[in-house]
């Protein structure tokens, strides 16, 4: 059984090539640029640990690994616009560097590349691989579409922010590993059970990365702190104190996003630790991550080969920036 880290360089060997044609450049260069900024790539990688799961890992799962980690960056591109974020990566955005125009077709050019490893994969898998992956994109399309529409919101319930992160984030981690499963040959019970296992780590990676932005040390987070906060982020730790803050406190975190003042940051935190957020995200992570670490050991395989995936679980959820 290999490790994260192993399989990590595995794919990276394979798909660290220049992705497109040389002409013309004006297109294809501002696509491959993006897939240059590199990245942890942990959704393409989880591909094939979910395919190891079960058995030697086929061929297939680095055209499906490939596509996913294709259709990511599409995504990113195309998030990076609608956000008008200068930065991906400590690198200028593919619309930063390149214009507007260029990026969404740049984008549009990755995602048929995406299509081209799909269907490379043998027809025996392929229905399946190609339903999954088709469904996943449309989920990740209406996540952004739902995160954009809470910002016009003055509201947001946790369980229309836990569906907006699920769609957005979780599936597409889950996803990568049950499309890894079925190249693997696994079962139908197995499949769902890894599915649910990379869903649950993924909304318990949003969870900590909320708890981070605001409780997260700021030298091994890497950024300042209360960022979410400053931008009026709707984020776990948001809405947790809106639905249990008393009267006064309400009225002030209300009075504090509408005013901006510039103690923002240390009032709201402040608000945070009186209604003990910190101490609520930190259980919410760890029931999701419990969740996840259930379906792992429910999936009918020796516990052995499970193991890589104990470890990535670990490593998501001991980030500190």
């Amino acid at each position: 059984m290999h490790s994260f880290i192993e399989l990590s360089k595995f794919f990276d060997e394979k798909f660290n090539i220049r992705h497109f044609p040389d002409n013309p450049e004006t297109l294809y260069d501002p696509a491959q640029y993006i897939l240059n900024l590199g990245g942890k790539r942990i959704r393409p990688v989880c591909v094939l640990m979910g395919n190891q799961l079960f058995d030697e890992i086929d061929p297939d799962a680095y055209h499906a690994a490939a596509a996913i980690e294709l259709f990511h960056n599409f995504s990113l591109i195309h998030d990076d616009i609608m956000d008008k974020a200068p930065m991906r990566r400590g690198m200028e955005t593919v619309h930063t560097r390149y214009g507007e125009s260029t990026a969404l077709l740049a984008g549009d050019v990755m995602l048929v590349k995406a299509y081209e490893h799909i269907n490379k994969i043998k027809l025996a898998h392929l229905q399946k691989v190609l339903f999954l992956f088709n469904n996943t994109a449309a989920a990740v399309c209406e996540g952004q579409q739902m995160d954009m529409d809470f910002e016009k919101r003055d509201a947001v319930t946790m369980d229309e922010y836990v569906q907006m992160i699920t769609l957005k984030t979780s599936v597409l981690l889950a996803a990568s590993l049950k499309m890894g499963a079925v190249l693997g040959g696994a079962g139908e019970g197995n499949q769902q059970h890894l599915y649910q296992f990379g869903k649950n780590l993924g909304i318990a990676f949003q969870v900590q990365d909320d708890y981070l932005d605001a409780f997260g040390d700021p030298l091994k987070f890497g950024k300042k702190l209360g960022g979410d906060i400053l931008a009026n982020k709707k984020t776990f730790l948001m809405i947790h104190a809106f639905e249990t803050a008393k009267p006064d406190q309400l009225q002030e975190l209300t009075d504090l996003i509408k005013n901006n003042p510039v103690d923002k940051v240390e009032k709201v935190m402040q608000i945070f630790k009186d209604c003990k957020v910190d101490d609520w995200a930190k259980a919410l992570k760890n029931k999701y991550l419990q969740t996840a670490l259930k379906h792992l050991e429910d999936t009918a395989v020796l516990s052995v080969r499970k193991k890589p995936l104990q470890e990535l679980a670990d490593y998501l959820m001991m980030r500190e920036s």
